[in-house]
């Protein structure tokens, strides 16, 4: 759909994509609370008690990449509540900026109970009708930030409504036309938008404005509708446009796959003793957004 793509002139796109700053990775998007069962293998309502952790899968990157040693920092929206004040505080505990943070008087803080059950399956349910996050101004974005960013990264989930859908978008332009490196995990949460065609048309809506995008197997099938998401055709035929320049399919424990314009492979997977595999895309994302190979 037309009014979902970022209105930018490729030849705004720096040739070497350099920001303001070299190294910095800014994160945009949803940063939440977490609520995990006590115990592990139970369903939501089987669950005694619950335990608060900071979620969000772009804070997760921005944190993630703190952690590496690298240079980050995160831009969205949380409530002018407890839980959005701990969560500022969070980021500046693992040295992430939280300049770009801003907090809503008029809406609360994201929340989310998730849960890895016996049969393996995840199970989430959310509270954000609407919360702090998708409330986020173009007008609130701070852009000397987004100016600085070496690599801009985001997902899907501040896509789904308005006001927060046309700031992405702004962010994204004034990124790209600073130079910066466009990271993008789509994240698919298909119970959050209003349909599974909503979902597929606002994912795929930005697709061409990425230079770096990482997808699982279970995003391949549900964007391209094939059922073999192994097969590199369905991949590079509905996937890989013009401008991308790395596209990143990670396949669990069996390790991932990668594609570029000029050759594409496979990293095996390291051999662990899963305990909760929550997350572990996004801690795939910021090790891979660290280390990045252009």
């Amino acid at each position: 759909m037309a009014e979902d793509h970022v209105p930018c002139d490729s030849n705004d796109h720096a040739s070497n994509m350099k920001g303001g700053n070299d190294s910095l990775v800014v994160c945009f998007g949803e940063m939440l609370i977490d609520f995990v069962p006590t115990v592990a293998k139970v369903s939501l309502a089987e669950a005694p008690a619950f335990k608060k952790a900071p979620g969000g899968a772009p804070a997760n990157v921005a944190v993630g990449i703190s952690k590496l040693g690298g240079s980050s920092a995160f831009m969205g929206k949380v409530g002018d509540d407890e839980f959005g004040y701990m969560l500022s505080d969070v980021l500046k505990q693992y040295n992430v900026d939280n300049s770009g943070v801003r907090f809503d008087s008029t809406a609360r803080t994201a929340l989310a109970f998730v849960t890895l059950k016996d049969d393996g399956e995840r199970e989430f349910l959310f509270y954000r009708h609407p919360s702090a996050d998708m409330l986020l101004q173009e007008s609130e974005l701070d852009i000397n930030l987004l100016e600085q960013a070496r690599i801009f990264h985001y997902g899907s989930i501040s896509l789904i409504s308005e006001p927060c859908r046309s700031s992405q978008f702004a962010a994204m332009r004034i990124a790209k036309k600073s130079g910066s490196i466009l990271s993008y995990d789509p994240n698919l949460r298909l119970a959050l938008w209003p349909s599974a065609e909503a979902a597929r048309e606002g994912i795929m809506g930005i697709w061409d404005q990425a230079d770096v995008i990482k997808i699982s197997e279970e995003e391949i099938t549900f964007l391209t509708g094939c059922d073999d998401h192994n097969d590199d055709k369905v991949v590079l035929d509905n996937l890989f446009h013009p401008n991308l320049k790395l596209l990143i399919v990670t396949e669990g424990s069996k390790g991932c796959r990668y594609y570029t314009k000029e050759f594409k492979g496979r990293v095996p997977g390291v051999k662990v003793k899963p305990v909760d595999t929550t997350g572990a895309g996004r801690c795939f994302c910021w090790w891979d957004i660290e280390q990045p190979s252009f």
